[in-house]
Order: C-alpha cells, then sequence, then structure tokens
C-alpha cells in the first residue's frame, strides 16, 4: 500500500477557467502508475478518468480537446442540495 507522501502531481496541474466557471485540472500519479486526470468543479464534484496516461501531457491534452469539443460545462455538476431525477 502506498503512502500519500508517495503521490506525484504534475507540474501541469492548474485551474482551467472559460465562461466564467472554474475547474482544477488534477494529474498525478503513485510512483509505479501511470498518470491520472481528474477534474474537480466549484461544487467539489469530481470526475476521475478511468484509463492511466502514458504522460502528465497526454492528461492535459485529452481535458483540453475535450473542453474544446464539449465545453467546460460537461465538467461541472450539480449544486449540493439540488435533486437529480
Amino acid at each position: 500500500m502506498y503512502d500519500e507522501k508517495e503521490l506525484i502531481t504534475s507540474p501541469l496541474q492548474q485551474h482551467f477557467r472559460e465562461n466564467g466557471k472554474t475547474v482544477e485540472v488534477c494529474i498525478y500519479r503513485l510512483p509505479d502508475t501511470g498518470w491520472t486526470l481528474e477534474i474537480v468543479d466549484e461544487y467539489n464534484n469530481s470526475t476521475v478518468y478511468d484509463d492511466e496516461f502514458a504522460s502528465d501531457e497526454a492528461a492535459l491534452a485529452l481535458f483540453l480537446a475535450e473542453v474544446k469539443a464539449e465545453g467546460i460545462e460537461a465538467f461541472i455538476g450539480p449544486v449540493p442540495g439540488t435533486l437529480l431525477h
């Protein structure tokens, strides 16, 4: 089992803003794994990609391509306390 101290974060992690909305782009890995991409919105909703990436650049490139294709709204979840139908 890994210790949290072993988590490697990418220097490409960032807050990304578009159309007045901001998400945090988290890119990280453990010592012997590929890179994980996680997007956290302003309401603390999280989208974690199932597949690992060979590089942190590849993870960021996928995120940017998806924002270009779908818009940042695709990564914004519900406001806490709202009911989904």
